[in-house]
């Protein structure tokens, strides 16, 4: 009698409802979408990069469309998020410190979450994660806007500061832009403390110089 077994190229896929495994589903997608764009996520891929095969990947979402947004509103949220508890964190007994303390919270959660900023300033970012991801900095925008307003008239009572505050904040935009960008390219030397630092203390002065 033959005893000998099929084999397939693919490995069993672990036991896991859809719940469970979606998250690495997200995983997965992120991997590939970072690697070589939103274009390259398919059910697919996927299923090839997770080593399953593509009805474990169909259990978890019905198909591509939903996949990928699914993918972009956690990354979205997520970057939201990360972003907020940067600004709130940001505190200090000087205006230096309390810079610091924010551009640092800030590249903490960047070094964390790598990919979501790699996704974020892809080359060639899909319409859909623009989109998102505007909504993300538009957020942010407007809390970082009540946050940072009674600091800057606390501190050194800014004049003019409704005419000034739009060019204040979209160049404190733009610097946790910058900061997240020295801190993911590869040939950065800094720690997300030391570049929070740096970033801390020639912001503060930019807010002050206002």
């Amino acid at each position: 009698m033959n005893t000998s077994t099929k084999t397939t190229s693919k490995a069993r896929a672990p036991h896991l409802g859809p719940e469970r495994r979606r998250p690495f589903v997200l995983d997965a997608a992120l991997d590939i979408a970072v690697a070589s764009g939103i274009g390259a996520v398919t059910i697919g891929a996927v299923a090839d990069h997770m080593g399953v095969t593509r009805p474990v990947v169909y259990k978890c979402y019905a198909d591509r469309v939903e996949l990928i947004q699914a993918l972009i509103q956690r990354e979205g949220t997520l970057l939201l998020d990360g972003l907020l508890d940067a600004l709130h964190s940001a505190a200090g007994k000087a205006p230096e410190d309390a810079w610091i303390t924010g551009f640092t919270s800030l590249l903490r959660f960047v070094a964390s979450r790598p990919d979501t900023w790699r996704l974020l300033f892809s080359a060639d970012p899909d319409p859909a994660l623009v989109t998102r991801f505007t909504m993300a900095r538009q957020a942010l925008r407007y809390h970082a806007t009540d946050w940072i307003r009674p600091a800057l008239e606390a501190w050194w009572a800014t004049p003019d500061l409704d005419k000034k505050m739009p060019a204040l904040m979209e160049m404190f935009m733009a610097s946790c832009e910058a900061a997240a960008k020295s801190l993911l390219d590869p040939e950065s030397p800094w720690t997300p403390d030391e570049l929070g630092a740096l970033y801390g203390r020639m912001i503060c002065r930019a807010f002050e110089a206002a």
